[in-house]
């Protein structure tokens, strides 16, 4: 009776934020371009040319997608995607393989997917752009926005307005410290020290971001990694894995701090923390919803979706896609929560429809 009373509860709430999402996407758009930086949860492309099996550019992933298969790891739109849709853009943001043209001044997702904050993570996958590189990958973009606006002041005041979303963390402890067979990580660090130096480094990161001309940055914090399929099977358990989990909360903490402490720093930009953990709750309530769709690789893409295989049909009442990524329904659910906060502990401080208008000249 507690599930079917938490279904019927989560199907009204799912209801209710499909259809205030339906409305707002009717809306101008309210920024004048869009960033994305990240890893498999945003990436729509930039990993379809590289080495690498981290790679969705093959059905059934895009199933439900206009395009079919484009390199998006989930069904249909990935939160990237959606977020644009309530951003009001008329189009999805490209990725950096193949923006070109006067299309930048509107934004690009540099996002990869298996990438991280450390250069060396998801590297026993192959090929990956991690966060540095995808940072020197948006100075080479700002360089073609100087040469299209004239000079570097004009480009500056132009990535002033713009909206920066980056969503890493994940792939530092899935394709890092969780895999000591490959990294040694977790062998050298405790949780707590571990969890610190990544937000050292994801500190300095996001300065290099600001320097750039950020100055509405939301940062996406880690999801219940301990009830993703993948981690569910490892431990042979249908309930969530509470070591991995707690290891999760430790870095989000240290990034809710991190974010009150850059904007101590950076009076000129705000930053705010999406509390992806909470909002993923859902995933430890009902582990009936925590099986993916798809049929799962054991192979060379381990927990990705088998190529060619005929995926579940009833997809809108899955959370997850494959053994790591969430169904389209999920990525919408989990995009309305951060732009428009459901409930007080969503979005620290502010939610993304907030931080956009938090600024206004500079």
């Amino acid at each position: 009776m507690s599930k079917m009373v938490a279904c019927v509860n989560i199907t009204i709430t799912t209801i209710l934020l499909i259809l205030n999402f339906i409305t707002l996407v009717h809306a101008a758009s309210k920024v004048p371009c869009y960033f994305i930086f990240g890893d498999s949860l945003l990436d729509n492309g930039n990993n379809n040319n590289l080495n690498t099996t981290a790679k969705a550019n093959y059905p059934p992933y895009g199933i439900d997608f206009p395009n079919g298969p484009t390199g998006r790891f989930t069904n249909g739109r990935n939160m990237a995607d959606i977020l644009a849709e309530l951003l009001g853009f008329d189009h999805y943001i490209p990725p950096f393989a193949s923006a070109s043209g006067r299309n930048i001044l509107q934004g690009v997702n540099y996002a990869s997917g298996s990438a991280g904050i450390r250069n060396e993570t998801g590297s026993h996958l192959g090929n990956r752009i991690s966060l540095d590189y995808q940072l020197q990958n948006h100075q080479v973009t700002i360089s073609y926005i100087e040469g299209l606006l004239g000079n570097k002041a004009s480009a500056n005041l132009h990535l002033n307005k713009c909206l920066y979303i980056v969503g890493i963390g994940s792939n530092d402890y899935i394709n890092n410290y969780l895999m000591p067979k490959y990294y040694p990580t977790n062998r050298s660090y405790t949780p707590s020290q571990y969890a610190t130096m990544l937000i050292e480094q994801y500190a300095q990161q996001l300065k290099t971001l600001y320097e750039d001309g950020a100055r509405k940055i939301a940062l996406f914090g880690l999801p219940r990694i301990g009830c993703i399929p993948q981690e569910l099977q490892k431990h042979n358990t249908t309930t969530c894995v509470n070591s991995t989990n707690e290891a999760i909360l430790l870095f989000n903490e240290k990034l809710k701090s991190l974010v009150d402490e850059l904007n101590t720093n950076f009076t000129k930009a705000k930053f705010t923390y999406i509390n992806m953990y909470s909002i993923s709750s859902i995933m430890g309530t009902l582990s009936f919803l925590n099986k993916p769709c798809c049929n799962i690789s054991k192979t060379i893409a381990e927990g990705q979706c088998v190529p060619k295989k005929t995926p579940c049909l009833l997809r809108a009442v899955h959370v997850f896609w494959d053994n790591f990524h969430p169904t389209e329904n999920a990525n919408i659910i989990a995009i309305m929560r951060a732009y428009n906060a459901f409930l007080p502990s969503d979005t620290y401080p502010m939610d993304i429809s907030h931080l956009i208008t938090s600024v206004s000249s500079l």
